[in-house]
């Protein structure tokens, strides 16, 4: 016979709950549940613009199914699957996918704010876990950077105008986070004011010391992008500053 202590034993094995496992479970089971709901909202749209539920025949029908396409939302149960209905002689516009693209745009923004603040990407997919529900992979975090940096770069080097009456240029000092510390770097900076009178970032760009020799790069870049005069510069009495005007720009005042 099994002692009182023996039962005692495999009584609690018995009762005994994975905590783990049943938050699992049942997150499993409210991210089903939106899946579920979201498809269903999305059906009832397609049979209100069809005027018609699927396969039903009758006078005031509108158009047909044509399949549908899946796409991914997140959610704050996780990652779900939406079959977006496909409509032969209508588009099928939803307010759940306008909802989901300002999202997706508000995202992404939040992403890319983060990491150029300096956040590491390890943090920025816990931070989206937190905030969203799912970890956004740090493979996705990069693609979005590349996007950025492309964006970048082609403002960077996108053509400016011959003539701008006004050019304001400074240098400033920002922090960067770089292989885990943080440095001061300078950054120099040239804001023009347009024959409308409205005022243009002109350029952006790192400059070592702030020193002729970065300024010397900076007023080059410009000119390759096709700035040809300005007619005033105002500036600050950096002596690095005032001998490079003088060798780009010396008709200025």
């Amino acid at each position: 016979m099994e002692s009182s202590r023996d039962f005692g034993k495999k009584e609690g094995r018995v009762i005994q709950v994975n905590e783990g496992e049943l938050k699992k479970h049942v997150s499993e089971i409210v991210r089903e549940s939106v899946e579920d709901t979201l498809n269903s909202l999305l059906e009832a749209e397609a049979d209100n613009l069809c005027q018609a539920r699927r396969y039903e025949r009758n006078a005031e029908r509108a158009s047909t199914r044509a399949g549908h396409y899946t796409r991914s939302l997140q959610t704050t149960s996780g990652e779900v699957k939406l079959k977006i209905p496909k409509l032969r002689n209508l588009p099928f516009e939803t307010a759940i996918i306008e909802r989901y693209r300002r999202r997706e745009s508000s995202v992404e923004e939040a992403l890319v704010e983060m990491y150029l603040a300096g956040v590491s990407v390890r943090r920025v997919e816990d931070i989206t876990e937190a905030l969203w529900g799912s970890r956004v992979s740090s493979s996705t975090i990069s693609e979005l950077n590349q996007k950025i940096y492309k964006n970048i770069e082609e403002w960077r080097n996108s053509p400016l105008e011959s003539i701008y009456p006004y050019m304001f240029v400074d240098g400033i000092w920002l922090k960067r986070s770089w292989g885990g510390v943080v440095q001061s770097v300078s950054v120099l900076v040239a804001i023009g004011v347009n024959k409308e009178g409205y005022r243009e970032i002109l350029g952006v760009a790192e400059g070592s010391r702030e020193d002729a020799e970065s300024w010397r790069a900076f007023f080059r870049y410009l000119k390759q992008r096709g700035l040809q005069s300005v007619r005033l510069i105002v500036s600050d009495k950096s002596t690095g500053l005032l001998d490079a005007i003088g060798d780009f720009f010396p008709e200025s005042r």
